[in-house]
């Protein structure tokens, strides 16, 4: 497909997010025509990595060049910038694309678009669950995440598309749902992380350094994840909890117990008590005989 036939694609904000989707769309074939950003650094250093880019620190001029606009900006700044851009009622000649604004939030609504709409431009949600770390390798690795799509009509064809020349798995999201999504994505991804600190400090009181601990736990913890995206959340679960070890579990919860404080480990060790296999759950002859 010529480039020509594709949608002029422009970003305000050249954050770490705006980097690695700039930068694989073009690679992907789609026309970047232009970047804005707070810092005219920022984004001319983003623009002179793709060709015919453009950089600004005005939006308006984003608005002007691209068909899409990715709003990939803070939260808090969504709406006020959506209040400051003008989409003219004309159509663009230079394009056969209508002009749309596209956040790239996970939390925020769609609705902070409104202005953009009540000026004839469609309007979506466009987010990649994904971590970006600013480095080159997230355009690697960026493949093979979800992204979720808030839209209608041909804006969400369009924005599927994208999504999958990032070689990312698109989800549609009902209006209204964001912030419920959003916060159990991020309860998701951030008490994993609780968690392990967690046991990196527990771990401290036994003399273990934290790069130690670190070293130990993290490849478990990526074995975990793996096992659950091929086998399923009841059949990644290790351990006494797998085993049907009742009596081993029942010990740990009591022992963190007894150190006093507000531990996470006892919550998902219940949790995962919870949540084992089915098979286990019907087979009490089997938990007391492993």
């Amino acid at each position: 497909m010529s480039q020509s036939s594709l949608p002029r694609i422009g970003f305000i904000g050249a954050g770490r997010l705006a980097r690695c989707l700039a930068l694989s769309f073009s690679r992907a074939g789609y026309p970047v025509s232009a970047v804005a950003s707070r810092s005219a650094d920022s984004a001319r250093r983003l623009a002179a990595q793709i060709e015919h880019c453009a950089a600004s620190d005005d939006p308006q001029q984003v608005v002007d060049a691209a068909d899409i606009v990715f709003l990939a900006v803070p939260d808090d700044s969504i709406g006020t910038t959506a209040h400051t851009l003008r989409f003219a009622a004309a159509p663009d000649a230079a394009s056969r694309h209508g002009k749309a604004l596209v956040h790239c939030s996970g939390a925020s609504p769609v609705e902070l678009l409104a202005p953009a709409r009540d000026q004839g431009a469609a309007i979506g949600g466009f987010h990649p669950l994904y971590l970006f770390g600013g480095e080159p390798a997230d355009l690697d690795r960026i493949a093979g995440c979800s992204v979720t799509i808030e839209a209608d009509g041909t804006l969400k064809d369009t924005l599927t598309a994208l999504a999958v020349a990032l070689r990312c798995h698109p989800l549609s999201i009902p209006p209204g749902s964001r912030m419920l999504y959003h916060g159990a994505a991020h309860y998701a991804a951030s008490f994993a992380l609780c968690s392990l600190a967690e046991c990196v400090a527990l771990w401290r009181t036994l003399g273990f350094a934290e790069d130690d601990a670190l070293r130990a736990l993290l490849p478990m913890l990526a074995g975990t994840i793996e096992t659950a995206r091929d086998k399923g959340l009841p059949n990644a679960l290790a351990g006494p909890v797998s085993r049907g070890d009742t009596g081993v579990v029942q010990k740990q919860l009591a022992l963190f117990e007894g150190l006093g404080g507000d531990h996470v480990a006892r919550s998902p060790s219940r949790n995962a008590a919870r949540a084992r296999p089915p098979r286990l759950k019907r087979s009490p002859k089997l938990w007391k005989n492993r």
